[in-house]
C-alpha cells in the first residue's frame, strides 16, 4: 500500500536547533525576573531553572508523560521570588524565555521546495515533543509552511510525549488513517523510528553517523533524502 500521509518529527528534523535551556542568552528574560522583583544574577537564574527543569524532566522520563513549560516555570518564580507567582507572572516568563531560546533554531534551507514537493503526492503532519503548545505552530507560521501541514499534534497538549504511544495513535485519530497508510520521519531512534515501527507505521531515521540500528534502506542523511526513499 502507498502511503497517503508523511508525519514528521519537528526539532532536528525539519530544523536545526540547540537543546541546551541556558546558551542560547536569556538577558530580556533576566531583566523581566529582575521587575517581577527578584534578586538572582544571571548565572544563578540559569543554574535554579536548570534544576527546576531537571526536577520535570526526571518525572517525564519514568512514563513518558509530558509536562507543560508552565510547572517548572511556577515552581522557579516560587524559589526565585519566594512567593507564589501570579499565572500571568509564569506566562510572561515563559514566553520571554521561549521566545529567546527560539534563538537556538535555525530553518533548513531549501525546506519549503521539500514541503512543496512532498505535499504534491501526500498528506503532510507534524507531531513532536515539546513543552509549549504555540512553539512549533509558530516557527512553522515564521516559516510560511503552517499551512502545508494537516496538523500539528504536540506532546504537551495530547499529555504523553513520544514514544508514548498515545501520541502515535492521537496524530493517526486527528488525519482520520490507519498506521499503514502513514510514514514517519524523526532524528531520534526510539521516539521517531522505534516508535512508529512499534505503532505500525513506517519509518526513517535522519542518522548520517550511522549509529542506529536501522536498515541502510531507512536511513537518511537528512531530510532531503526522503523522496527518493519514497519513490
Amino acid at each position: 500500500m502507498r502511503p497517503t500521509h508523511i508525519l514528521f518529527d519537528f526539532f532536528g528534523t525539519l530544523v536545526d536547533y540547540s537543546p541546551s535551556r541556558t546558551d542560547q542568552g536569556y538577558d530580556e528574560t533576566h531583566a523581566l525576573l529582575s521587575r517581577l522583583g527578584a534578586t538572582v544574577s544571571y548565572d544563578g537564574f540559569l543554574t535554579v531553572w536548570s534544576d527546576a527543569c531537571a526536577v520535570f524532566d526526571g518525572l517525564s522520563d519514568q512514563d513518558d508523560r509530558e509536562f507543560s513549560m508552565l510547572e517548572p516555570g511556577t515552581a522557579f518564580l516560587r524559589e526565585v521570588l519566594g512567593r507564589e507567582p501570579a499565572p500571568e507572572e509564569t506566562e510572561e516568563f515563559v514566553a520571554t524565555y521561549v521566545r529567546e531560546w527560539s534563538a537556538g533554531v535555525h530553518y533548513l534551507p531549501g525546506l519549503a521546495d521539500l514541503v512543496a514537493e512532498l505535499s504534491a503526492r501526500h498528506r503532510l503532519a507534524v507531531v513532536s515533543n515539546t513543552h509549549h503548545p504555540p512553539l512549533v505552530p509558530g516557527h512553522l507560521a515564521s516559516m510560511g509552511l503552517l499551512d502545508a501541514f494537516d496538523a500539528v499534534v504536540t506532546s504537551v497538549e495530547v499529555g504523553w510525549r513520544k514514544p508514548h504511544p498515545k501520541i502515535y495513535a492521537t496524530a493517526l485519530d486527528v488525519l482520520g488513517i490507519e498506521a499503514s497508510a502513514a510514514v514517519f520521519v524523526g532524528d531520534t531512534y526510539g521516539p521517531d523510528y522505534e516508535g512508529p515501527e512499534r505503532h505500525g507505521m513506517t519509518a526513517f531515521l535522519i542518522d548520517p553517523g550511522r549509529s542506529a540500528p536501522v536498515p541502510d534502506g531507512r536511513r537518511l542523511a537528512s531530510v532531503f533524502d526522503l523522496p527518493a526513499r519514497l519513490g
